[in-house]
């Protein structure tokens, strides 16, 4: 083995592993529907989502304005009051997301409204969350 081959094989071996690709809100908030409805079937259509983010052609954006949707609205609604509680918002991120300006003004009305208001990072997180609120 030459010396330039060695240090190859030495290098590709002490190099670091590639990052893990962060999973997406989206997929955090499907796993969350999923597995609510498996788990809870007859409370099926009483979680769901809010579609008022994402990106959108100018004009259907300014249809669903005109409509009434709103920034900063949660994702997820669950519409079964429990204790002193309406129902609960659940705003859904990705580990490294953070609320917008728009969303914890929501969460705080919301709040103030007598709702449960949640943000979760994660699948494990949301799933933990419904299950004490339930």
């Amino acid at each position: 083995m030459t010396a330039s081959n060695a240090s190859k094989a030495i290098a590709s071996k002490t190099r670091k592993a590639p990052r893990r690709k962060e999973i997406s809100e989206h997929a955090h908030q499907c796993n969350t529907c999923e597995w609510f409805w498996l788990q809870y079937p007859a409370l099926r259509k009483h979680l769901f989502a809010i579609p008022n983010g994402g990106d959108r052609h100018p004009v259907v954006a300014a249809k669903l304005k005109a409509e009434g949707v709103l920034r900063g609205v949660s994702d997820l609604f669950l519409m079964v009051p429990r204790g002193t509680f309406h129902g609960m918002f659940i705003e859904m991120k990705s580990r490294t997301g953070s609320l917008t300006d728009e969303q914890g003004e929501f969460i705080e009305r919301a709040a103030a409204q007598g709702y449960a208001t949640a943000v979760c990072h994660s699948f494990d997180e949301a799933r933990d969350v419904i299950t004490r609120y339930l």
